[in-house]
């Protein structure tokens, strides 16, 4: 199985939610979201799913969302992205040892996919972490995707709880580091700050390097 699939209609609520938000919108992407990078990145970034008038519009994840904008800023003070701003998919961005993914490919009614729909992506998500090299670190941002890399991993989520810019090693040989994400409402209430997520690329890096 490959780790995406742009006519996946498995989940039988967010295909006919896409189907509507098609006809409404005929110039959006409305379509399971690829993930975007370097194929050889030992950075996996994983989102929850595209935003209405982000990545499922662009079909490129947390390009054209506000989430996006920290994240793009901040993985170009890092040296993971070769521009700051993130606008569409033809805008020439590229990523450096970084790869940005979703728990949920396709856009949820709400911005909130249902638990079925985030285990029947899950099998993508397994077949994306199996692709990545030893010593990779993955980043989730927010509790459901910290889950959804929990659970494609192997392991119980008991053993594994969310906490912002923790990390563990997991038996895959795997780092999984948490941050808040990224989103409008976490930034505006400061619950994550720019600062807070600089901390965690600087995490990120360390176990990079310290892996070699």
């Amino acid at each position: 199985m490959s780790y995406f699939d742009l006519s996946c209609r498995k989940c039988p609520r967010l295909s006919d939610y896409l189907d509507k938000v098609k006809a409404q919108y005929p110039d959006y992407h409305c379509a399971p979201v690829a993930p975007f990078g370097d194929p050889d990145a030992k950075l996996l970034i994983v989102g929850l799913a595209p935003g209405m008038h982000g990545a499922n519009a662009t079909g490129r994840p947390f390009t054209g969302d506000y989430a996006g904008i920290l994240l793009y800023e901040t993985l170009y003070k890092h040296g993971f992205g070769s521009q700051e701003e993130s606008l569409n998919a033809q805008d020439g961005l590229a990523l450096r040892n970084c790869r940005i993914t979703n728990a949920v490919k396709c856009l949820p009614p709400a911005n909130k996919p249902l638990g079925p729909e985030i285990r029947q992506c899950n099998d993508y998500l397994v077949t994306e972490l199996e692709s990545l090299p030893e010593g990779a670190v993955i980043l989730a941002l927010g509790h459901i995707a910290h889950q959804a890399v929990v659970r494609a991993s192997g392991q119980k989520l008991k053993d594994y709880p969310f906490g912002h810019g923790r990390w563990v090693s997991l038996p895959t040989g795997h780092y999984l580091l948490d941050s808040y994400h990224c989103s409008r409402y976490n930034t505006a209430t400061r619950r994550l700050t720019a600062e807070m997520f600089t901390r965690v690329f600087d995490t990120a890096k360390r176990l990079l390097n310290a892996d070699g």
